[in-house]
């Protein structure tokens, strides 16, 4: 030992005592044992998943047994008017034309105008009576199915950033987005398809783009892979003048040069995680093309879909993706991402009715009903509804009152409408409320936190628990908020 134990300051010479470097290091031993106990139980607050880079999408079961198995969620981009959906507002049918007492001279995009009835009727459906718009009356028909989440909030009333916290938890760019967090957590049953598809709407992709299923901070593998009925996965096939037999012999020479490069540096999971994606995608060059291959469907499956509407190309579109979502569940894919809507254009490619919203509704109505509608039957009567939780989604909502002279509805995120079917799900509930007029959130206030950490809940996982850490922080999708919405929970 070196230097003069009465040089060092007071607070430190307890370092020097023998006795008490014994009894913490004591201590220490015995909290390290406690936490690998915690740990071995999946106690810990952060409790990573066990991901082999050899095999990052093996399945990866929960540690409670969940009621679902996978998502499909229908993603309405452009934000949704609740009041011509689902949240029926009789008083805003008495005050149409009338100003907004008290509210605000200015919206989002402008100066606000009168308030403006909804622009298609309501009545009640089903066993529970459900007050549903007749903009969709396909879907309109399952809301004995349905739990309804009317009093969401959003941190954000501009399109992209808004999609980001849904899809992600943050309105910035650059996070996880629930799919990816749930092919981390738990990989796939299919090992011959993605564990994550993105099905892109036919007029194009969403305002935050890939941001929706982007991996973010994740490793990359677990990023969601983009296809749609139309359009299959870019680079599968080799290109124009490659025989199938020179591209294999190729890939059998790298998959040689990969393998002997990991004799030496086993410890390169990087390496493995590439070698997964190479031989996931040789797989994916068989698979995918027969899952596409929609030739096989029965004439009435595609007539319940209105897969074979010649008179509407668009809807027809949207109806061979529903499918294609269907199809992609049955074969194990653990989340599907269907989008109905793309990127901000006036409304015209996309829910966002600012100026002329009732002839955009009717067609945007007409392209969602029937083939979302027919998905969640098809999915009950293949057995399927039992174990695939069916989520409804849009950013934000719209205002009560139009546009000062314009036929829209403004930008409202604090309050809106989402609603879950399903796995887990109680069906013909509804939670939460909004004012009388439909503008804001009042009862039983609710934020995408809290919808986000509820998916997470039916598929067996907790948000809290499930973390990745990245600079230095243990992030999780729902950040340092969300409660699981029990009055949804069957």
């Amino acid at each position: 030992m070196t230097g003069d134990p009465i040089r060092l300051l007071p607070p430190g010479r307890h370092l020097l005592d023998r006795r008490r470097f014994l009894s913490g290091a004591a201590t220490s031993m015995g909290s390290m044992a406690l936490a690998g106990l915690l740990r071995g139980d999946g106690l810990l607050a952060a409790d990573r998943p066990p991901v082999d880079p050899a095999r990052p999408f093996a399945p990866r079961p929960p540690r409670v047994r969940p009621p679902a198995k996978n998502v499909i969620m229908i993603f309405c981009a452009g934000a949704v008017s609740q009041l011509e959906t689902w949240d029926y507002k009789p008083e805003l049918i008495r005050h149409d034309g009338k100003p907004l007492a008290g509210g605000p001279p200015v919206t989002f995009q402008g100066p606000a105008g009168e308030l403006a009835r909804p622009q298609y009727p309501f009545r009640p459906r089903g066993e529970t009576g459900k007050w549903v718009s007749d903009l969709i009356p396909h879907l309109a028909e399952l809301t004995d199915d349905i739990a309804f989440i009317h009093s969401l909030t959003s941190k954000s009333n501009t399109h992209g950033p808004a999609e980001n916290f849904l899809s992600t938890g943050t309105v910035l760019d650059g996070f996880p987005s629930l799919g990816s967090w749930v092919s981390y957590a738990l990989g796939s049953e299919s090992q011959d398809l993605p564990a994550y598809v993105a099905i892109p709407d036919p007029r194009g992709v969403p305002q935050a783009g890939a941001n929706n299923w982007g991996p973010g901070f994740l490793p990359a593998v677990f990023q969601g892979t983009p296809m749609s009925a139309s359009q299959p996965i870019r680079h599968l096939t080799p290109p124009a003048g490659i025989s199938p037999e020179s591209d294999a012999t190729a890939r059998h020479l790298l998959q040689q040069m990969n393998a002997r490069h990991l004799e030496t540096h086993p410890e390169d999971g990087r390496l493995e995680a590439r070698i997964a994606s190479y031989e996931l995608a040789a797989r994916m060059q068989l698979s995918v093309p027969e899952i596409l291959d929609l030739s096989g469907e029965p004439a009435p499956v595609l007539r319940a879909y209105g897969a074979d509407d010649s008179r509407l190309p668009l809807k027809a579109a949207f109806a061979r993706n529903c499918i294609l979502a269907r199809r992609l569940v049955e074969r194990g894919v653990r989340m599907v991402q269907l989008f109905n809507g793309a990127y901000a254009s006036g409304g015209e490619l996309n829910w966002d009715g600012h100026n002329k919203l009732k002839e955009q509704y009717d067609r945007h109505g007409a392209i969602l009903d029937q083939p979302a509608a027919a998905l969640i039957r098809d999915l009950r009567e293949r057995g399927l509804l039992e174990e695939t939780l069916v989520v409804w989604c849009t950013e934000f909502g719209r205002m009560p009152m139009f546009q000062k002279g314009s036929m829209g509805r403004d930008h409202n995120p604090d309050g809106f409408t989402c609603w879950l079917a399903g796995a887990g799900v109680k069906a013909g509930v509804s939670v939460g409320a909004t004012d009388e007029l439909g503008r804001k959130a009042v009862e039983n206030v609710l934020s995408l936190y809290d919808f986000n950490a509820t998916i997470l809940h039916l598929l067996g996982l907790d948000h809290e628990k499930l973390t990745f850490e990245h600079n230095g922080i243990q992030r999780r999708l729902t950040n340092v908020e969300g409660q699981v919405i029990r009055g949804v929970l069957a």
